[in-house]
């Protein structure tokens, strides 16, 4: 029964499960058209549909919060804001920069190379592309490499180390599989998506010039020494030790990054309010807001009904493809990490009930990489950050906009292609 609040015709009208799937298309819509941050629409819509239509207990639905995940993001995410605002990750970054001597022809894969090291280490793909592509486009610039080949090797690096199981992104994909009950290790996760985004910049690499590029040099090497400071080099440490402890399985990659962080901020490595600040407090809200409305969805049988409507579209052996396909235009206007992931990952068991087959492992690594290929796309951050370094550098924004919005646009076919024919080689 439910209560007077919700006691409307349409409320009388609609079954608990269309409601909450009216709920979650209106928050996968604005997502694509709306610049608000949808995971507090998720968090009001999970409340409203679970209380009023799912009579689900208040305290149900705040039970359904994922809090782990939140935890573990909030840990990962704070470990590397120290990073970042003591200068660890620049310094490092510079030194890495400086090895290569300013040869043209090899600083798109350095910088490929860099923002996937990054990336992967922790940060996720915009952090590491916020870093790396004022660094990418200032050299590039000095070495007359392309302005559109720069930005597609750093955004493809980015994302190609993004799912890593030390990443934050990698963190969300990794839970998403957990929840929805599919085994899988962390780097069987990673390494379609790596190999993926590879090909793609080596194609990139090819299609814009870069094999033109072997007789130009670039004067990057010089400048003042770079010095690590007593906080960068304890920041390095702490961050190594970090992460050898969760690969050896001797500590949890949340609950260790917050010990790691709360130590380089006892010991003075780091501002607790500046770290702090650094924390991408709208990506965790985003994420764990859609995932607390995909649970909701999945006590109410909403889920259930979405997937049946998925499965209309693709057969047992269509499913990659046409799942990449379509996380990959959903991901061109929304989030991937925020909206793609938590939203599209839980539906798989469901999907594949529905179809009657195919393998729950392929789809969900086909969803992670049909939405990550088109995130070089200047409608995505990647995209916009690399352009934005780009103008700052002299290049000119609205040709780039134009060759990025078009590979971007092309990626969507490129990635149900590539999971179709080549998934199957990783489950």
């Amino acid at each position: 029964m439910m209560s007077g609040a919700f006691s409307l015709p349409l409320a009388v009208a609609l079954e608990p499960a269309a409601s909450w799937l009216i709920a979650f298309l209106v928050v996968i819509a604005l997502s694509l058209t709306a610049r608000i941050n949808v995971g507090w629409l998720a968090i009001a819509f999970a409340g409203i549909v679970g209380v009023g239509w799912g009579s689900l207990k208040p305290a149900a639905v705040l039970g359904s919060f994922p809090a782990s995940l939140f935890v573990t993001l909030l840990g990962v995410t704070l470990l590397f804001g120290v990073a970042e605002k003591n200068g660890a990750l620049a310094v490092g970054t510079t030194v890495f920069v400086r090895a290569f001597g300013g040869v043209a022809a090899l600083l798109p894969p350095a910088f490929f190379l860099l923002a996937a090291i990054v990336s992967a280490a922790g940060p996720g793909a915009v952090a590491a592309t916020a870093l790396v592509a004022p660094l990418a486009m200032t050299a590039g610039a000095a070495a007359r490499v392309p302005p559109v080949l720069m930005a597609l090797l750093v955004a493809n690096g980015a994302n190609a180390g993004s799912l890593s199981p030390f990443s934050a992104v990698g963190v969300i994909v990794q839970t998403q599989f957990v929840k929805a009950g599919i085994p899988i290790e962390g780097w069987r996760v990673f390494l379609p998506n790596f190999v993926a985004h590879t090909i793609m910049a080596a194609l990139a690499y090819l299609f814009f010039g870069g094999l033109k590029l072997s007789r130009q040099r670039a004067e990057i090497a010089a400048g003042e020494a770079v010095t690590f400071g007593r906080a960068q080099i304890v920041t390095i440490v702490v961050t190594v030790a970090w992460i050898g402890a969760v690969v050896l399985g001797w500590a949890d990659l949340g609950l260790a990054a917050f010990v790691a962080a709360s130590l380089l901020i006892l010991v003075g490595a780091v501002d607790d309010a500046a770290a702090t600040k650094a924390v991408p407090w709208s990506v965790l809200v985003m994420v764990c807001g859609v995932s607390l409305l995909v649970e909701i969805g999945q006590r109410m049988g909403g889920l259930r009904l979405f997937t049946t409507g998925l499965a209309q579209l693709a057969t047992p052996g269509s499913v990659n493809g046409v799942m990449a396909f379509v996380t990959g235009l959903v991901s061109t206007y929304s989030s991937t990490s925020g909206v793609v992931y938590p939203a599209f990952l839980p539906m798989v068991p469901g999907l594949i009930g529905e179809l009657g087959g195919g393998d729950p492992v392929a789809v969900g690594l086909s969803i992670n990489v049909g939405a990550a290929l088109v995130d070089v796309s200047p409608l995505s951050t990647l995209g916009a950050l690399c352009i934005a370094a780009g103008v700052a550098r002299g290049a000119d924004g609205k040709a780039m906009f134009r060759t990025l919005l078009l590979w971007g646009f092309a990626m969507t076919l490129v990635g149900a292609v590539f999971c179709q024919l080549f998934i199957g080689w990783f489950v």
